[in-house]
């Protein structure tokens, strides 16, 4: 077996999809959870980009059928999460209203990320190390921070953290690990980039977040693809078992390699 045969086997990647079956799989999936873990619903986090945008609509149609099922009422929260200004936070709030969410909140992160980033400096001046954080390092910290938000969220309402990683950040590496906080349950986790934009047009994503530049913004002008060196058309097309370029193929490889310890469990003895 091939290591790229090893990779699609691991993140359960199909060549091809039929895109309603798989939208009914991961709806019935979250109900089938929400159910077990005894919770009320579903916290998303919704950036303005495209893979949050399509866990809405997941969880928000989930989340519906079981408020009609059960006679309970279960909750979709959205969460905008921007830190200071935030340009395409329009996008957040054009996904929430897509899919009609009736809970949706706005927590800016920016006082927080500062002060942290600001004690990590002090920390680091007392060892002798007198640095300003680094962007990446200070992009981290807006990531765990938004879980930490999110965490809180979930615990006073009795919910779950719903991820957004798909495989095609998991092969990189790119995606939320244990160490930044994790989530609860990821009903992207075996889709490609282009499965998932398949999903959203299906679910009635916006046109303007389907066409949108991937990008986590960390960091002013940080884009995914530029960040890990590969297009997500590359990167799918490996993904669906096909040929792609020689250089392209190479560093998907070693970032699955360089990266394996984040896709296993915690390590013990």
């Amino acid at each position: 077996m091939s290591l790229q045969q090893e990779i699609i086997r691991q993140l359960g990647v199909k060549p091809q999809i039929d895109v309603e079956e798989e939208i009914r799989r991961r709806v019935d999936f979250l109900k089938d959870y929400i159910v077990k873990a005894g919770v009320n619903g579903l916290l998303i986090a919704i950036s303005g980009g495209l893979d949050s945008a399509v866990v809405a609509g997941l969880c928000k149609r989930a989340t519906d059928e079981l408020t009609k099922e059960q006679n309970k009422e279960y909750m979709t929260l959205g969460v905008f999460q921007p830190y200071g200004e935030q340009v395409d936070i329009a996008d957040s709030y054009a996904t929430a209203e897509a899919f009609d969410l009736k809970y949706k909140v706005e927590t800016n992160i920016e006082d927080s990320v500062d002060e942290i980033a600001l004690e990590t400096e002090h920390a680091l001046r007392a060892i002798g190390r007198s640095q300003h954080m680094s962007k990446e390092g200070k992009g981290n910290i807006k990531a765990r921070t938004r879980m930490v938000v999110q965490y809180a969220l979930a615990f006073e309402l009795n919910l779950l953290v719903v991820g957004t990683d798909h495989a095609s950040e998991a092969i990189t590496g790119f995606f939320t690990k244990w160490g930044d906080g994790a989530v609860d349950i990821t009903p992207l986790s075996s889709l490609n980039k282009r499965q998932v934009r398949e999903l959203g047009r299906s679910l009635g994503v916006p046109k303007s977040i389907l066409d949108k530049t991937p990008t986590a913004g960390l960091w002013p002008g940080q884009t995914d693809e530029g960040e890990l060196g590969v297009s997500y058309e590359d990167n799918s097309d490996y993904l669906e078992g096909k040929e792609i370029g020689t250089d392209a193929k190479e560093r998907l490889e070693r970032a699955y390699l360089r990266t394996n310890h984040k896709r296993n469990e915690i390590p013990g003895i």
